[in-house]
Protein backbone atom coordinates (compact mmCIF):
# COMPACT_ATOMS: atom_id res chain seq x y z
CA UNK A 1 0.00 0.00 0.00
CA UNK A 2 2.76 2.43 0.96
CA UNK A 3 4.63 1.52 -2.21
CA UNK A 4 1.56 2.34 -4.30
CA UNK A 5 1.10 5.66 -2.49
CA UNK A 6 4.79 6.56 -2.92
CA UNK A 7 4.66 5.65 -6.60
CA UNK A 8 1.52 7.79 -7.01
CA UNK A 9 3.23 10.79 -5.37
CA UNK A 10 6.33 10.42 -7.55
CA UNK A 11 4.20 10.27 -10.69
CA UNK A 12 2.28 13.40 -9.66
CA UNK A 13 5.50 15.24 -8.89
CA UNK A 14 7.02 14.29 -12.23
CA UNK A 15 3.81 15.28 -13.99
CA UNK A 16 3.88 18.68 -12.25
CA UNK A 17 7.51 19.24 -13.24
CA UNK A 18 6.67 18.30 -16.81
CA UNK A 19 3.77 20.76 -16.92
CA UNK A 20 5.94 23.54 -15.47
CA UNK A 21 8.68 22.83 -18.01
CA UNK A 22 6.16 22.94 -20.85
CA UNK A 23 4.76 26.23 -19.57
CA UNK A 24 8.24 27.72 -19.33
CA UNK A 25 9.00 26.67 -22.88
CA UNK A 26 5.68 28.12 -24.05
CA UNK A 27 6.20 31.48 -22.37
CA UNK A 28 9.80 31.63 -23.58
CA UNK A 29 8.63 31.00 -27.14
CA UNK A 30 5.96 33.67 -26.76
CA UNK A 31 8.51 36.14 -25.42
CA UNK A 32 10.82 35.44 -28.35
CA UNK A 33 7.96 36.00 -30.79
CA UNK A 34 7.23 39.34 -29.11
CA UNK A 35 10.85 40.49 -29.36
CA UNK A 36 11.42 43.58 -31.48
CA UNK A 37 13.71 42.67 -34.35
CA UNK A 38 14.07 46.09 -36.02
CA UNK A 39 13.03 49.72 -35.83
CA UNK A 40 12.81 52.35 -38.57
CA UNK A 41 12.40 56.10 -38.21
CA UNK A 42 10.68 58.58 -40.52
CA UNK A 43 9.76 62.26 -40.48
CA UNK A 44 6.55 63.99 -41.44
CA UNK A 45 7.04 65.22 -45.05
CA UNK A 46 4.46 67.94 -44.44
CA UNK A 47 6.62 69.50 -41.72
CA UNK A 48 9.03 71.12 -44.24
CA UNK A 49 12.06 69.54 -42.63
CA UNK A 50 14.15 71.29 -45.29
CA UNK A 51 13.71 74.58 -43.41
CA UNK A 52 12.27 74.04 -39.95
CA UNK A 53 14.06 72.64 -36.92
CA UNK A 54 11.02 71.30 -34.99
CA UNK A 55 10.05 68.13 -36.87
CA UNK A 56 7.44 65.43 -36.10
CA UNK A 57 9.00 61.98 -36.35
CA UNK A 58 7.64 58.44 -36.14
CA UNK A 59 9.00 55.02 -35.22
CA UNK A 60 7.91 51.67 -36.63
CA UNK A 61 8.74 48.50 -34.68
CA UNK A 62 8.82 45.04 -36.25
CA UNK A 63 8.43 41.94 -34.06
CA UNK A 64 9.69 38.39 -34.49
CA UNK A 65 6.13 37.14 -35.05
CA UNK A 66 5.69 39.50 -38.00
CA UNK A 67 3.59 42.09 -36.20
CA UNK A 68 4.26 45.81 -36.67
CA UNK A 69 3.68 48.60 -34.17
CA UNK A 70 3.82 52.34 -34.89
CA UNK A 71 4.08 55.37 -32.66
CA UNK A 72 1.25 57.79 -32.09
CA UNK A 73 1.38 61.15 -33.80
CA UNK A 74 1.83 61.53 -37.53
CA UNK A 75 2.11 57.73 -38.03
CA UNK A 76 -1.24 57.37 -36.19
CA UNK A 77 -0.10 54.27 -34.31
CA UNK A 78 -0.90 53.04 -30.82
CA UNK A 79 2.59 53.00 -29.24
CA UNK A 80 2.76 55.87 -26.74
CA UNK A 81 5.71 58.24 -26.80
CA UNK A 82 5.60 58.44 -23.02
CA UNK A 83 6.86 54.84 -22.94
CA UNK A 84 9.83 55.63 -25.20
CA UNK A 85 13.13 57.32 -24.41
CA UNK A 86 15.00 58.62 -27.46
CA UNK A 87 18.37 60.33 -27.70
CA UNK A 88 19.61 61.94 -30.90
CA UNK A 89 23.05 62.66 -32.36
CA UNK A 90 21.85 66.02 -33.73
CA UNK A 91 19.41 67.55 -31.30
CA UNK A 92 16.81 66.28 -28.85
CA UNK A 93 13.59 64.25 -29.06
CA UNK A 94 10.53 64.81 -26.91
CA UNK A 95 6.95 63.58 -27.37
CA UNK A 96 7.53 62.61 -30.98
CA UNK A 97 9.27 65.83 -32.06
CA UNK A 98 12.89 66.17 -33.11
CA UNK A 99 14.46 69.53 -32.25
CA UNK A 100 17.36 69.80 -34.68
CA UNK A 101 20.83 71.20 -34.26
CA UNK A 102 21.43 72.26 -37.89
CA UNK A 103 25.16 72.82 -37.58
CA UNK A 104 25.63 69.43 -35.96
CA UNK A 105 23.37 67.86 -38.59
CA UNK A 106 25.55 69.23 -41.41
CA UNK A 107 28.67 67.74 -39.81
CA UNK A 108 26.91 64.35 -39.67
CA UNK A 109 26.03 64.59 -43.38
CA UNK A 110 22.33 64.84 -42.50
CA UNK A 111 22.25 61.36 -40.93
CA UNK A 112 20.67 61.46 -37.46
CA UNK A 113 21.34 58.47 -35.22
CA UNK A 114 18.52 57.69 -32.79
CA UNK A 115 19.04 55.53 -29.70
CA UNK A 116 15.72 54.14 -28.48
CA UNK A 117 14.99 52.61 -25.08
CA UNK A 118 11.76 50.62 -24.63
CA UNK A 119 10.25 48.83 -21.61
CA UNK A 120 10.27 45.44 -23.40
CA UNK A 121 13.87 45.52 -24.64
CA UNK A 122 16.92 44.82 -22.51
CA UNK A 123 19.23 46.84 -24.76
CA UNK A 124 18.60 50.14 -26.57
CA UNK A 125 17.73 49.98 -30.26
CA UNK A 126 19.49 52.13 -32.85
CA UNK A 127 18.26 53.49 -36.16
CA UNK A 128 19.25 56.25 -38.58
CA UNK A 129 17.00 59.01 -39.87
CA UNK A 130 18.08 60.70 -43.11
CA UNK A 131 16.92 64.30 -43.45
CA UNK A 132 16.78 66.43 -46.62
CA UNK A 133 19.66 68.81 -47.20
CA UNK A 134 20.46 71.80 -49.37
CA UNK A 135 22.15 70.80 -52.64
CA UNK A 136 22.34 74.12 -54.49
CA UNK A 137 21.27 77.77 -54.30
CA UNK A 138 20.30 80.32 -56.93
CA UNK A 139 19.20 83.93 -57.21
CA UNK A 140 15.70 84.59 -58.52
CA UNK A 141 15.35 88.37 -58.59
CA UNK A 142 11.90 89.95 -58.67
CA UNK A 143 13.17 92.85 -60.84
CA UNK A 144 15.82 93.10 -63.55
CA UNK A 145 17.43 96.24 -62.13
CA UNK A 146 17.87 98.11 -58.88
CA UNK A 147 16.49 101.61 -58.29
CA UNK A 148 18.39 104.03 -56.10
CA UNK A 149 16.91 104.77 -52.69
CA UNK A 150 14.46 101.84 -53.00
CA UNK A 151 15.04 98.55 -51.25
CA UNK A 152 15.85 95.64 -53.56
CA UNK A 153 14.93 92.24 -52.10
CA UNK A 154 17.62 89.58 -52.57
CA UNK A 155 15.56 86.50 -53.32
CA UNK A 156 17.55 83.27 -53.00
CA UNK A 157 16.06 79.82 -53.60
CA UNK A 158 17.43 76.49 -52.46
CA UNK A 159 17.15 73.11 -54.16
CA UNK A 160 17.02 70.25 -51.65
CA UNK A 161 17.80 66.54 -51.82
CA UNK A 162 14.06 65.91 -51.41
CA UNK A 163 13.50 67.47 -54.83
CA UNK A 164 11.77 70.50 -53.32
CA UNK A 165 12.67 74.16 -53.84
CA UNK A 166 12.16 76.76 -51.11
CA UNK A 167 13.11 80.42 -50.64
CA UNK A 168 15.93 80.95 -48.17
CA UNK A 169 16.52 83.75 -45.70
CA UNK A 170 19.39 85.07 -43.61
CA UNK A 171 19.07 82.15 -41.19
CA UNK A 172 20.64 79.98 -43.90
CA UNK A 173 22.34 82.51 -46.20
CA UNK A 174 25.06 85.11 -45.66
CA UNK A 175 25.09 88.05 -48.09
CA UNK A 176 27.93 90.34 -49.18
CA UNK A 177 27.75 93.20 -51.66
CA UNK A 178 30.17 95.29 -53.70
CA UNK A 179 28.21 98.49 -53.12
CA UNK A 180 25.17 99.82 -51.31
CA UNK A 181 23.99 98.74 -47.88
CA UNK A 182 22.52 95.43 -46.73
CA UNK A 183 19.43 95.72 -44.54
CA UNK A 184 18.64 92.15 -43.62
CA UNK A 185 17.82 90.63 -47.00
CA UNK A 186 17.30 93.99 -48.71
CA UNK A 187 19.91 95.93 -50.68
CA UNK A 188 19.70 99.73 -50.60
CA UNK A 189 21.68 102.15 -52.79
CA UNK A 190 21.72 105.84 -51.91
CA UNK A 191 20.30 108.27 -54.44
CA UNK A 192 23.65 110.07 -54.86
CA UNK A 193 25.65 106.86 -55.50
CA UNK A 194 26.99 106.71 -59.09
CA UNK A 195 27.46 102.92 -59.10
CA UNK A 196 26.17 101.37 -62.32
CA UNK A 197 26.22 97.68 -61.28
CA UNK A 198 26.34 95.86 -57.96
CA UNK A 199 27.64 92.34 -57.42
CA UNK A 200 25.95 90.43 -54.62
CA UNK A 201 27.18 87.12 -53.23
CA UNK A 202 25.09 84.59 -51.30
CA UNK A 203 26.82 81.88 -49.24
CA UNK A 204 25.37 78.90 -47.44
CA UNK A 205 26.18 79.40 -43.75
CA UNK A 206 26.42 75.65 -43.11
CA UNK A 207 28.59 75.04 -46.18
CA UNK A 208 30.73 78.04 -47.23
CA UNK A 209 31.80 76.20 -50.39
CA UNK A 210 28.22 76.64 -51.67
CA UNK A 211 28.25 80.21 -52.93
CA UNK A 212 26.79 82.13 -55.88
CA UNK A 213 27.10 85.69 -57.18
CA UNK A 214 24.81 87.92 -59.20
CA UNK A 215 25.48 91.25 -60.88
CA UNK A 216 22.52 93.61 -60.66
CA UNK A 217 22.30 96.65 -62.98
CA UNK A 218 21.44 99.98 -61.39
CA UNK A 219 18.61 101.75 -63.20
CA UNK A 220 19.97 104.92 -64.84
CA UNK A 221 16.80 106.56 -66.14
CA UNK A 222 14.00 107.82 -63.95
CA UNK A 223 10.57 106.29 -64.50
CA UNK A 224 8.18 108.70 -66.12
Amino acid sequence: MWNDFFSFQVKNTLRAFLIIAQLLLFFNAQAQQNNITSVTASYDPASIAELYDHIPIGLEFKYANGQVSKTEGFLQGAYRWRNIKVTSSAGSVQNGYLQLDRQRLAKLHYQVELNITLPETAQPLTTTLTLPHLESIRFNHYADSLKRNIRFYLNVEGSFSSGKIYPLDTAAIKFTTSAGKLLGQDLLLNSNDATRTITVTATNKNDPSMSISSTIPVKQLQDK
